[in-house]
């Protein structure tokens, strides 16, 4: 009974947050022995390098001790259970014995340690191994044990899920990698294979999920440039308790609304709804970084996206306790019917507030994808290239490996006469057009805004000159600006030209809030 009113009272003074913090607080004093959320476990891999983060629940007051390869370090559990400590810089390789010690005592067999990654983002980065090219190929060829994987649940909820405790870290054999993130699985192999170390993958993707579910529920209502969002959400979640509240006493037409607000309630798109469910339970464990492949759900807000996906990477960063760790995404693959002529576009708006992330945050960085999707299915087979383009990322930039990572990108415009000739940054090794000569994919216009296909040709200095019959005042050039681009610019490294634009009209998502 004292508990049940403690928790009326928390629940009416601090609203469902507090009731998230009861719980927690009730279950580790009645619970004695000492436990840790499932990101640890058998099979893990520790990030080399640093000190690593461990905590848990105990009971309050309760000594616990963390040891590995001879180190030990200890904490007192504080008056909630909660405790940490930090291990310190353990050497590469293993495998090691990770015992936890309290009034009882856990020990993990088989621990790595070397990279650790997130892998996180929507349905493309969530695609299997077993769904994705030549997997019967793949599967037998993935006899890598010092290749680690765990796949977190797809749960959504406003109250912080502490662990998962029926999902575990997996050793790649040919019998398991079926199941992992295949781009998480590639870019883990081509750093293994590169760099000789354990690498380890944390996956949480979640399909079709958009990118406020993955950021603090705070910092979205701080902020009035959400507000639109956030009223709409209130207004749902208003209806469903109400809803709630009337018990049996509902229409047939109100049971059927309670179910689709039910679903909503608990899904993927809801503010914060991620971050509570899924990240928070592993939010400080040892990274490197982390790889995203996200935006499609998020495709019609584009230009809302320019700030709310790094506002989503500072939230991380900010909570991991890490610091500015790496975060590289793939960019919007090409998608949906080619157009006979030039359009407008919301997958294009989408992609260029990817690639203006680069400049806003730093260690960031972005693997253009734009030829290999495919236009019949949102979910392209081809993860192969995703996971290696990635991984250039990462080699370059966190391993210092000399080779070219960053897609050429439009760096400035001239004008001369009726041609408009265009500078770029990052062609490593020239221009290499794929398939025929001519450089496609480009379109022109006058300040009457009406774009036409350009005819498109490399100078000897990089230079890509761009002009049109029709178009005898030029002002704007855009190149690949479309769902489902037809484009063939490649520089000598094999990386595609970013898709850009030069103007900066107003998109056709600019007032979708």
């Amino acid at each position: 009974m004292r508990i049940g009113i403690t928790l009326r009272t928390m629940v009416r003074r601090n609203g469902w947050l507090a009731i998230a913090i009861a719980a927690v607080f009730i279950g580790s004093t009645a619970q004695a022995d000492v436990k840790l959320p499932n990101v640890f476990g058998d099979h893990m891999v520790l990030q080399q390098g640093q000190r690593n983060k461990v905590w848990g629940l105990a009971e309050a007051g309760e000594a616990v001790t963390v040891s590995i390869n001879g180190q030990s370090q200890t904490a007192t559990a504080a008056a909630d259970g909660t405790w940490h400590v930090f291990i310190d810089p353990v050497p590469v390789g293993g495998p090691y014995a990770f015992t936890v010690k309290g009034k009882n005592e856990i020990k993990f067999s088989d621990v790595l340690v070397g990279e650790v990654w997130v892998c996180s983002g929507q349905s493309n980065m969530q695609w299997s191994v077993n769904n994705s090219n030549d997997p019967d190929i793949e599967k037998l060829a993935a006899k890598y044990p010092k290749i680690r994987m765990i796949n977190f649940p797809q749960i959504g909820t406003q109250d912080v899920k502490w662990s998962h405790d029926d999902r575990k870290w997996m050793v790649c054999t040919p019998e398991t990698v079926g199941g992992f993130s295949a781009v998480g699985y590639f870019f883990a192999r081509q750093l293994h294979q590169t760099l000789g170390v354990p690498v380890g993958m944390i996956n949480n993707a979640w399909g079709g999920s958009a990118c406020e579910a993955w950021i603090r529920r705070d910092l979205l209502n701080a902020d009035p440039l959400y507000q639109p969002l956030m009223d709409r959400w209130t207004q749902m979640e208003s209806k469903y308790a109400e809803l709630v509240a009337k018990g049996n006493d509902l229409t047939d037409e109100q049971k059927k609304q309670l179910q689709g607000l039910q679903n909503q309630m608990g899904g993927n798109s809801r503010p914060a709804n991620i971050y509570n469910g899924v990240l928070k339970s592993h939010i400080g464990y040892g990274i490197k970084g982390a790889i995203w492949y996200q935006g499609e759900s998020n495709a019609g807000r584009a230009y809302q996206y320019r700030d709310l996906f790094p506002l989503m990477i500072k939230n991380w960063r900010d909570d991991w306790g890490q610091g500015d760790f790496s975060f590289y995404w793939a960019q919007l693959a090409d998608f949906q019917n080619e157009q006979p002529q030039p359009v407008e576009s919301a997958w294009a708006e989408l992609r260029e507030a990817q690639t203006m992330t680069m400049s806003k945050l730093p260690k960031t960085g972005e693997a253009v994808i734009i030829d290999i999707g495919e236009g019949k299915d949102i979910h392209p087979k081809n993860k192969v290239d995703v996971g290696r383009r990635l991984a250039r990322w990462a080699l370059a930039k966190d391993y210092g490996v000399a080779i070219p990572f960053h897609s050429p990108q439009y760096k400035s415009m001239t004008k001369t006469d009726n041609k408009i000739v265009l500078t770029f940054d990052y062609v490593d090794g020239g221009w290499r057009p794929f398939d025929v000569k001519e450089p496609r994919g480009f379109a022109i216009a006058g300040e009457d805004k009406k774009f036409v296909w350009a005819t498109a040709n490399v100078l000897k200095d990089n230079t890509i000159e761009v002009s049109s019959d029709q178009v005898a005042n030029p002002v704007a050039v855009r190149y690949g600006w479309a769902d489902n681009p037809v484009v063939n610019m490649f520089d000598g490294a094999g990386l595609p030209l970013t898709p850009f634009r030069t103007d900066d009209w107003p998109g056709t998502t600019i007032n979708n809030k």
